[in-house]
């Protein structure tokens, strides 16, 4: 590689440097300190794993943007996690055993073979919740609150959420009976919502018109509240199962438009996303000018078995790095003490009690007589008879 290329990073692999850093870690610790507020203790999972237990129940599109490796120790497979949720399902069932609801919250980068979108970052900061133990709706309206209040949090002046329910489309395939390879053919089409094959497809495969009809509807359930009204009178004569997550998603939106009456809430029975391995409510949080989503969740109720501890499970994550660019960036306060090099035990005595009163002081080194522009401090530390005193700097 030629000198001038040795800079060069993998294309959708990103540096952030520090006006951004300082940004990202800020609303990191916004993020945080919020979900604390709502009881949710920090977790920090391994960057690593073995492949055995990271893609554990998390279907197969996290296996595709998981980078794995051979561990040089123990021969077996390694993954750098795509996703955190697998590795928090983990610590809920392995690792901490609780009985009871938990709550968990965390926040760190994950890395993907390739992007989400034709402009997103291969290695995305997330911050997210996850809460185990609590099969009923209940968990579902805390946790996708909890979302609306992170991006009223973040800055984001309007909430954009799509919300579906996936149950409604197993329940259908089931009743079809579709095999396992025309429940993904079908997928495929839904997600294209392609309706003319969609239409040839179900003809051919499935003989009820009945379950032909309810399946051919759910690209077209696409909307407002207004659309729940519509799903209930479509599939009026459905199983009960899936009236029941119909209903479901009209409790669902009564309680948010009370707690969020500014958030735009969208219906989306057609909307699979995690299809793989979410089970029950899914959603996701998009913002207008941006092409792929900056949040996703859903319930996800099998995850933990395969860890010995089949548990309730329901949460979302947030791309803490697309969020921080839909936001107004906070300038950063020039409150900074710039510390002219002297060679003197007082000199650093001074310079750390005011360290321990919050300030923060930048040292010169020799021959350094003022701060640097990108240093931003506004203040200098100077010495006088009586000691070292702080002074205004002036800026001519």
């Amino acid at each position: 590689m030629k000198q001038v290329d040795r800079w060069l990073l993998p294309d959708g692999i990103e540096e952030i440097l520090p006006e951004e850093a300082a940004q990202i870690e800020g609303l990191r610790r916004r993020l945080v300190n919020l979900f604390q507020l709502w009881g949710y203790d920090y977790v920090i999972p391994p960057m690593l794993e073995f492949t055995d237990s990271l893609l554990t129940g998390s279907g197969e599109d996290i296996s595709l943007l998981t980078f794995k490796m051979t561990d040089q120790l123990s021969g077996k497979m390694l993954g750098f996690r795509a996703d955190i949720t697998p590795q928090v399902a983990r610590m809920d069932a392995h690792s901490l055993k609780r009985d009871g609801v938990n709550r968990l919250c965390y926040a760190g980068h994950v890395a993907h073979t390739r992007p989400k979108g034709p402009l997103s970052s291969r290695t995305p900061i997330q911050a997210g919740v996850e809460l185990f133990g609590e099969p009923g709706l209940e968990a579902d309206i805390e946790v996708i609150s909890l979302l609306l209040n992170t991006l009223e949090e973040a800055g984001l002046p309007e909430q954009y959420i799509d919300l579906g329910h996936v149950a409604i489309y197993r329940q259908l395939s089931e009743l079809a009976g579709l095999s396992k390879a025309q429940e993904v053919a079908l997928f495929e089409l839904l997600q294209a919502k392609a309706m003319s094959d969609i239409a040839t497809w179900l003809e051919k495969e499935v003989s009820s018109e009945a379950e032909r009809a309810w399946l051919m509807a759910l690209p077209s359930l696409s909307g407002g509240i207004e659309v729940l009204d519509r799903a209930k009178s479509v599939f009026a004569a459905a199983p009960v199962a899936i009236t029941a997550c119909i209903e479901e998603l009209a409790v669902l939106a009564t309680r948010l438009q009370a707690r969020f009456p500014n958030a735009r809430l969208n219906f989306d029975l057609s909307e699979l996303r995690g299809y793989h391995y979410l089970t029950g409510i899914v959603f996701g949080a998009f913002a207008p000018g941006v092409g792929t989503s900056i949040a996703n969740g859903g319930r996800y109720d099998h995850v933990g078995e395969a860890f010995g501890r089949a548990r309730s499970a329901t949460g979302f994550a947030v791309d803490l790095t697309a969020v921080r660019r839909l936001v107004d960036p906070i300038k950063p306060l020039c409150h900074r003490i710039f510390a002219p090099y002297r060679d003197s035990e007082a000199f650093w005595q001074a310079v750390q009690q005011l360290r321990s009163q919050g300030e923060t002081v930048v040292c010169g080194y020799s021959g350094q007589r003022v701060p640097a522009e990108h240093e931003a401090c506004d203040r200098i530390l100077v010495e006088s008879k009586n000691g070292f005193v702080v002074q205004e700097l002036d800026s001519h």
